[in-house]
């Protein structure tokens, strides 16, 4: 009891504001923004915490959604109207995307409610209420259990309040988790509401919603319409239901008010969202790894998918749209990583925690805190033993995963295996519809040609194909060999077998050449990679957990906001430029100038809609004309991750300003450490998004449903 009494005052502590504390870091919970409000008001944030949380009366909370299970989106209309990033929606788009209506290419926009595009799995969530929970979830919880016991009993006090939280409610729509909070040192009940008939209304054509691609993906100055727009269906009872012809536009608690008065340096910003994941807490060693070993190897594996792919897409149409989402998926990451590497080697990130550590470490032995001396060194020695599994992990995770046919292969053994038979044909199918074969031969031949380079001293499992006996592997022959063979690379054939009762189809799979070349793979995985990984981490979350007790009672002066895990937050902060490096300094802001010096017709990424150029040769701007131009784009020191992609930019009247896109390059390690002189969130400015929809889309009659402040 005392222990959990120390506790509670130490996470009570940490949201206590020091005067030195810089107001951009940190991703806070809503239920307690009532400790940063003061704060938040001091950079000139006029609303109420109530305002932005609240249980008993609607707020802002109510206008934000988890898009998808991976993005942010916003409500801003009474009819249900929804924003979001376009790359958030590429996924939709590009499913209802053909070379005769391709979307990605062209935009598509819904003239009437009846033009609206249905969506196969997509689904929002709004968070309805959250809680800590934490006393009941430690409830019976004592220091002589062992650690199985005690997560049994955690386990079992989670179930009952979820049950609780959930009784009376539709199980279809409605869900209750309970996520730990510092390692699980504390722990929060979050009850949702789930709606599945969202409809796409309208995207601008790629080369708005994706300008710049890859090329500029995590850049600065940045000058991208990253925004598409869905609208979330009820029954007549504004409920949540599967999609029907006679469900109507969904009528929110609250929806957001769209700001047209724009913003100068200084000005206040609030992100509310769903960032993913950050390690703001991990040892020095993690950190080691990432930048030194992990990224620069995923990088390595990865340049040589995308290379293959672009090559491919820049000769065909339809190759471009069928991987214009697995190459976006892929680069995102890839691009993000380098930055990452770059930013914790610039900021020695490392180095700086071995310091925390070596005063951590002098504060444990003059104080003689005997639970503490021997945390470090014991979750030292586990990463030494974990750094090697894990390199492997990536090498499997990044090369023989990372091949289509491989992948496949393996999700279609786990379907049939069940007795899945329909569920596989969907499978099969989906996978065919997005698939070219010569991509995947050539990527399978670069990729496990570093994968025997890079891991020597682990051989290629033994399988049977003769080529892999040979310590020399011609992976190009081999490459011919397997999917000429496998009927899985074959949409008949792999249709064919699945029609087969499924014992039969289970044998002629298990027998197919691409499972038995990935087969070995994943036993290796499965069997002795994981399982490892798996205790050492399970080892390390638990000393993290006294870990995070033992840096708050050291460093009282620090505010420890917790790790973001998908769940609901605010971040805040200001509109302001940086310096990248000596001698340059980055303006906050970007116009149609910027978009008009980069259009470039010979380069995918960079050829804009005629329309565009044409309506700037005019100046012809409409009401959207400010100071002579249109601004497209600002950065602000927001603390944000991925996941707040979608994330509303709110002003200090929590009004719509833009939406949150991306991070600049230099920043990209703010999952692991942030740093207030180059974190800066990226944001395509609203007054853009209205000038493409009326002006390029011509859809302005979705203004009538829209609520303006100047």
């Amino acid at each position: 009891m005392k222990r959990r009494t120390l506790l509670t005052l130490l996470l009570l502590a940490a949201f206590i504001i020091p005067k030195s504390l810089c107001a951009d870091e940190g991703m806070w919970l809503p239920v307690l923004i009532e400790q940063k409000i003061v704060d938040m008001q001091k950079l000139g944030f006029r609303l109420s915490a109530e305002d932005i949380y609240s249980v008993n009366k609607a707020c802002l909370k109510d206008a934000i959604v988890h898009f998808g299970g991976g993005c942010t989106g916003e409500l801003i209309s009474d009819r249900g109207l929804l924003i979001t990033n376009h790359h958030c929606g590429y996924g939709q788009i590009q499913a209802h995307s053909s070379v005769e209506h391709d979307y990605l290419k062209d935009g598509f926009w819904a003239m009437t409610r009846a033009d609206e595009l249905p969506n196969k799995s997509l689904r929002v969530t709004f968070l309805r209420r959250m809680e800590d929970v934490t006393a009941r979830v430690l409830t019976d919880i004592n220091e002589p259990m062992t650690e199985a016991a005690r997560d049994s009993a955690i386990a079992s006090n989670i179930k009952s309040i979820t049950e609780e939280a959930l009784k009376g409610l539709d199980p279809k729509f409605w869900s209750a988790q309970v996520s730990p909070m510092y390692y699980g040192n504390q722990y929060f009940l979050y009850v949702n509401e789930s709606f599945s008939d969202v409809r796409l209304v309208g995207a601008p054509p790629s080369s708005i919603g994706k300008f710049g691609g890859d090329t500029d993906n995590w850049m600065w100055p940045r000058h991208t319409g990253d925004f598409s727009l869905f609208r979330v269906y009820a029954n007549a009872e504004n409920q949540p239901a599967d999609y029907s012809p006679e469900n109507v536009p969904y009528r929110p608690r609250k929806y957001l008010t769209i700001s047209t008065k724009g913003i100068s340096e200084g000005d206040f910003t609030m992100v509310y969202g769903y960032p993913g994941r950050t390690q703001e807490y991990v040892l020095s060693p993690a950190v080691d790894y990432i930048a030194n070993v992990s990224n620069p190897v995923k990088i390595r594996l990865r340049t040589l998918r995308l290379d293959i792919m672009n090559n491919y897409q820049s000769k065909d149409q339809a190759v471009r749209i069928q991987y214009s989402n697995k190459n976006a998926g892929v680069s995102n990451a890839w691009k993000k990583w380098q930055g990452e590497a770059n930013g914790i080697i610039r900021l020695n990130t490392a180095g700086k925690k071995r310091h925390f550590e070596d005063r951590f470490m002098a504060w444990a032995q003059a104080g003689n805190r005997t639970e503490y001396l021997q945390l470090m060194p014991e979750m030292k020695e586990l990463y030494n033993r974990l750094q090697p599994l894990q390199f492997a992990a990536d090498l499997h995770n990044e090369a023989i995963m990372a091949v289509e046919l491989l992948r496949f292969a393996d999700d279609l053994h786990k379907t049939v295996s069940s007795g899945k038979m329909d569920a596989a044909v969907t499978l099969a199918t989906n996978f065919f519809k997005d698939y070219y074969l010569p991509i995947d031969k050539d990527i399978f031949r670069a990729l496990l040609t570093e994968y025997y380079k890079l891991l020597p001293q682990s051989p290629l499992p033994s399988v049977n194909l003769p080529a892999l006996n040979n310590a020399c592997v011609d992976f190009g022959a081999l490459s011919n060999q397997l999917f000429n063979a496998s009927a899985l690379a074959d949409k008949e054939k792999t249709l064919a077998l699945l029609a087969l009762p499924k014992e039969e189809a289970l044998g002629a799979l298990e027998n197919d050449p691409a499972w038995q070349f990935v087969a070995p793979f994943l036993s290796e995985y499965t069997a002795k990679l994981e399982p490892q990984i798996r205790e050492i981490n399970s080892r390390l979350t638990l000393l993290y957990r006294t870990w995070m007790r033992a840096i708050m009672e050291f460093d009282k002066d620090r505010v420890f906001f917790p790790d973001a895990n998908s769940t609901l937050r605010v971040t805040y902060g200001t509109v302001q430029g940086y310096r990248p490096a000596d001698g340059i300094t980055y303006l906050p802001f970007s116009t149609l100038e910027g978009i008009m010096e980069k259009d470039n017709p010979n380069i995918f990424d960079y050829d804009i809609p005629q329309s565009l150029r044409d309506i700037y040769a005019k100046k012809d701007y409409g009401r959207w004309a400010t100071g002579g131009t249109i601004p497209v784009c600002f950065i602000a020191t927001n603390h944000t991750s991925g996941g707040n992609s979608g994330s509303p930019v709110l002003n200090d009247r929590g009004h719509l300003l833009g939406l949150n896109f991306d991070r600049v390059w230099e920043g990209t390690m703010s999952d692991i450490a942030f740093d207030p002189m180059v974190c800066r969130n990226i944001s395509v400015d609203i007054r853009f998004v209205l000038f493409v929809i009326d002006r390029i889309g011509h859809a302005s009659y979705l203004f009538e449903e829209l609520d303006f402040s100047e």
